[in-house]
């Protein structure tokens, strides 16, 4: 790809970023740091959502190579090779839509790196002032927490662009592909935890009350072991989706007509492997998607019980009651989603909500297990405030 190109390229990301940019700048209001940390969250999500979209309609790869489309910096500009790979195979990987999909896509991945540039350079300088001393009142008011979780996002994002970078490479191959999805729902929740850091909104918790911090510490755990299951169910269900094994089984709730069909795991889930080949080269048998699919519906019921279980736990805590309704209103909406799925013959709009579904998973939970640990870390100092000074004896 030649310097010009690879200028007007990042000069398209500079562009994506400077609308939400401008837009924060120019809020009302004193903390635009916190303001850029949820848009930067808000726009992860679109960009997961989005990310599954082109997925969903084979686009992954309409523009063959990276960082470009045949090495030029847009579609409008590859439009030669693009015409001429659409008209060898109309129906094939490149088209001139899935060109455009591809290419939004990866702008919009490049707007969100300009704009986790633009909050960790924040957040060192006023880190920096905060340190000295200096600037009571800032444009953008910096962390209290310090710049190395802004940091460590730009490192993620890093790393999640170059699995990008080989997903078109490698020619999807399943376990890139499913690892993008991955580090793409973590880097949603490590903006999301971000936001919550910096949003001043909690109210204080009743830790003060010895039987709303017990109640705190039993659901910490269970916050976690709900993370460490949706974890395993986006893996799953990523692993489903780049395999192309959604329609393996076409029924609910018996696969193809069984309970427990005929399957093949070692295939399966045999993890370096071309996208519909085995670790041979063979072409992958029907039973190998089956137990694909198979897995990931099943260890949905699982993650239906804990999830709803935490959710039921922490209703009557004060402060993660709406967390919790949101909660169990997405889990129904993703469960109903995914049935339908299948009984509506993978749909679109219909797998991209579920998509979307299991990115809201994500920020709930996140935003869960952040405010539980937030009320648990508020807790002490709120008992010494709250402690009376000893009496003087004279």
């Amino acid at each position: 790809m030649q310097v010009s190109n690879f200028v007007l390229l990042a000069l398209t990301g500079f562009l994506a970023a400077s609308v939400p940019l401008a837009l924060v700048w120019t809020a009302t209001g004193v903390n635009k740091y916190r303001k850029l940390a949820w848009v930067i969250a808000f726009i992860t999500f679109d960009l997961i959502v989005f990310g599954g979209f082109t997925r969903l309609t084979d686009s992954g790869l309409g523009c063959p190579d990276w960082p470009g489309c045949y090495g030029e910096a847009n579609p409008f500009l590859a439009h030669a090779h693009i015409a001429a790979a659409e008209a060898l195979m109309p129906t094939g990987p490149v088209t001139k839509m899935k060109a455009w999909i591809e290419m939004v896509h990866r702008f919009l991945a490049m707007g969100i790196g300009f704009l986790i540039i633009v909050l960790v350079a924040a957040s060192w300088r006023q880190w920096s002032r905060a340190r000295k001393g200096r600037a009571a009142h800032p444009p953008m008011q910096g962390p209290i927490h310090g710049p190395a979780l802004p940091t460590l996002l730009l490192l993620w994002v890093c790393v999640q662009g170059a699995f990008g970078a080989w997903t078109v490479t490698l020619k999807l191959q399943p376990v890139i592909v499913t690892l993008h999805l991955l580090f793409g729902m973590t880097m949603l929740a490590m903006a999301v935890w971000l936001g919550g850091r910096e949003d001043k909104l909690l109210a204080p918790p009743a830790a003060a009350d010895p039987r709303a911090l017990q109640a705190l510490r039993r659901l910490r755990p269970l916050a976690w072991l709900s993370g460490a299951v949706l974890l395993v169910q986006l893996a799953l269900g990523g692993w489903v989706s780049t395999n192309y094994a959604t329609l393996a089984c076409n029924d609910f709730p018996l696969c193809n007509g069984q309970l427990v069909p005929e399957m093949d795991f070692e295939h399966g889930f045999t993890l370096w492997r071309e996208l519909g080949k085995t670790a041979a080269g063979h072409y992958i048998p029907f039973a190998a998607l089956t137990a694909i699919h198979w897995v990931h519906r099943n260890f949905a019921a699982v993650v239906v019980l804990v999830l709803c279980f935490t959710a039921w736990r922490a209703w009557r805590i004060p402060g993660l009651h709406k967390t919790a309704r949101n909660l169990v209103l997405v889990v129904i909406a993703q469960a109903l989603t995914g049935i339908a799925t299948v009984f509506l013959n993978f749909p679109l709009v219909i797998a991209v909500l579920h998509n979307a579904g299991a990115a809201l998973l994500v920020l709930l939970v996140t935003m869960l297990n952040y405010k539980v640990q937030h009320q648990l870390d508020l807790a002490p100092r709120l008992s010494r405030r709250q402690t009376p000074a000893p009496a003087s004896h004279s």
